[in-house]
């Protein structure tokens, strides 16, 4: 059996991923949500999923609980205080020795977009993107072996059709399918020794332009 937690997982993407693991029967699913009304009834319901209401950065004891056992975390976590939820995932799992994570950041956290959808970015995001950058960097600065994903902006296109760039290369395209990004991250999660240590970009190919195309 594999032992994937998930937090923050009422999220859009961490649905879909979530549906798309529970299509396997080798893993069993730990949610950590803080709101866990917001988890679809068919999720609430499964034999193989575990339910935790806490909030990464203040129930640390439930989080470090959360952890123990298992063989990879997804964070799929937003808001002003991504450094300290960043802080508060690398201390519980460094302490629990898990040390596999996947990590959801933004398009933008190192100025890599180049032209004018780099600058829309950049101004559609303001200060978020900082706390993106903050976060990615708590996870970058320690031991743990990770995956930082860096989405373009979310369609709701019914294609799985992406491709990856890494930290250190420009970024392409400007928009990328939720379910193109699950995908991606499900065959992380179902085959983790890929792109340990990376920062990987991902967005759907031929979107280049100012902005994405529903903007």
């Amino acid at each position: 059996m594999k032992n994937v937690l998930i937090l923050g997982a009422s999220g859009s993407i961490a649905t879909l991923v979530t549906r798309q693991l529970l299509d396997d029967s080798r893993v069993h699913l730990t949610l950590l949500v803080r709101h866990p009304d917001h988890l679809a009834d068919d999720i609430r319901n499964d034999s193989r999923v575990t339910i935790v209401v806490a909030d990464v950065v203040k129930d640390t004891a439930t989080l470090l609980e959360s952890v123990r056992g298992q063989d990879l975390v997804y964070a799929n976590l937003y808001g002003a205080n991504l450094k300290q939820q960043g802080q508060a995932v690398v201390a519980a799992m460094t302490t629990a020795k898990v040390s596999r994570i996947l990590w959801i950041s933004a398009n933008g956290i190192y100025n890599e977009i180049p032209g004018k959808y780099g600058q829309w970015n950049a101004q559609m995001l303001g200060s978020t993107l900082d706390a993106y950058a903050a976060g990615a960097k708590a996870i970058e600065s320690s031991n743990l072996k990770y995956t930082i994903v860096r989405p373009a902006w979310f369609s709701d296109k019914d294609v799985i059709s992406y491709e990856l760039t890494q930290k250190g290369q420009a970024f392409k395209g400007t928009e990328v399918s939720r379910q193109s990004v699950a995908a991606y991250l499900t065959s992380l999660i179902l085959d983790p020794s890929q792109a340990i240590r990376q920062s990987v970009g991902i967005n759907e190919p031929d979107t280049d332009g100012a902005k994405p195309s529903f903007y």
